[in-house]
């Protein structure tokens, strides 16, 4: 059995990595940063019978994304976990960085899923997993680029799991949406949460305990906030975030 996870390095993405190991033979850990998932696989390679692959990649080019599936086809489950944010008033925020995040959140994900979804496909089984937020349910004043890039990833699985029914297959898809969570991510987002956040190996966890589930929402508060996104007006929501993330900008 072999796992891909994008973004393995750090956050969430390092958690699901040391949790899974004991379920599968073989892992490929992605992320931009060499260093750190080198520092991982030393972690990892204590653990006996395990084959750990470290490939450090730039995922928000679409050449690094196809090479990837190139080389590592046969993929059981693919955690697609590699993301970052940023906050401020649309106009303001830096373009490039917006730009790379799109690619990195959206048509990274895009890619793979795409990729991975037709390879999982003609061998009738695999499952994905998209790392998505519960920012994917709601406009995000402030954070714009981030909650649209979230929500694609929410309406993209959504869609896909629809026609993977109708197939009759056993591949499956789910999306994780968690709130705020204790990882870097706040650093890289020039934000800070003010609420209370989970720890990313709670979050990780709930994840894998619930990998049959389509909806994967940690926490009560979040299972609440994604209700209000289905009944309350997109204005009233956008008006609420909109608070909320002005308290959090550096």
């Amino acid at each position: 059995m072999k796992v891909l996870i994008t973004g393995a390095s750090s956050g969430i993405g390092k958690d699901l990595t040391k949790l899974l190991i004991n379920k599968y033979d073989e892992l490929v850990l992605v992320a931009r940063n060499d260093e750190r998932l080198k520092l991982l696989k030393e972690e990892l390679n204590k653990i006996p019978n395990k084959r750990i692959i470290v490939i450090a990649l730039d995922l928000s080019k679409f050449e690094n994304c196809k090479k990837l599936f190139e080389e590592h086809k046969d993929i059981d489950l693919l955690i697609n976990n590699a993301g970052f944010g940023d906050c401020g008033y649309f106009e303001k925020t830096d373009l490039d960085k917006d730009i790379s995040m799109i690619n990195t959140n959206i048509i990274a994900v895009h890619t793979l899923t795409k990729f991975y979804l037709a390879e999982m496909l003609k061998n009738n089984k695999g499952h994905i997993l998209n790392v998505a937020s519960i920012a994917g349910f709601m406009p995000g004043p402030l954070m714009a680029t981030y909650y649209a890039s979230k929500s694609y990833v929410v309406k993209l699985s959504e869609s896909i799991r629809e026609e993977l029914k109708h197939k009759k297959t056993n591949v499956k898809i789910s999306i994780l949406c968690p709130g705020p969570v204790k990882t870097n991510f706040e650093k890289t987002a020039n934000v800070e949460f003010q609420i209370s956040k989970a720890s990313s190996y709670d979050v990780a966890n709930y994840a894998i305990k619930h990998l049959n589930r389509f909806y994967i929402v940690p926490g009560f508060k979040n299972k609440l906030a994604r209700i209000g996104a289905k009944i309350l007006p997109n204005f009233i929501i956008a008006k609420s975030v909109y608070k909320v993330q002005k308290k959090r900008i550096h």
